[in-house]
């Protein structure tokens, strides 16, 4: 049975599959051919001004959390997005992938969350 993977895009050794990166700016120091992408969906990150007001502080994660729920709820490519991860899911693995230092408290644990409810 296929999965949805968390990995931060830095690391060294990547299981095999659908590779989706989920930060609106492009990973310092990473190459294309290195990062190779299948989707790059900048779209479902965080607005830059949310992205902004949060800056990595673990101590405005729950309210990021809750505001950045809003945003993928109210996100017109949502429902895309939901689809295509659906689809890439029927055929192999899916690594959703964010460059974040902070394993923890980061927009791509939220969206997880979220896709691990909705699929």
């Amino acid at each position: 049975m296929t999965k949805l993977i968390l990995k931060r895009i830095y690391d060294k050794e990547l299981p095999a599959g659908y590779r989706v990166l989920v930060d609106r700016l492009w990973p310092r120091g990473m190459s294309k051919v290195r990062a190779n992408l299948d989707l790059w969906a900048k779209q479902i990150a965080p607005t830059s001004e949310l992205r902004k007001w949060f800056s990595h502080d673990p101590n405005k994660y729950a309210e990021f959390k809750e505001k950045y729920l809003t945003e993928i709820k109210d996100n017109p490519y949502t429902e895309e997005f939901l689809n295509d991860i659906t689809a890439a899911l029927k055929k192999q693995d899916v690594l959703i992938l964010y460059s974040a230092k902070d394993e923890e408290h980061n927009d791509a644990v939220v969206l997880m969350e979220y896709l691990n409810s909705k699929i």
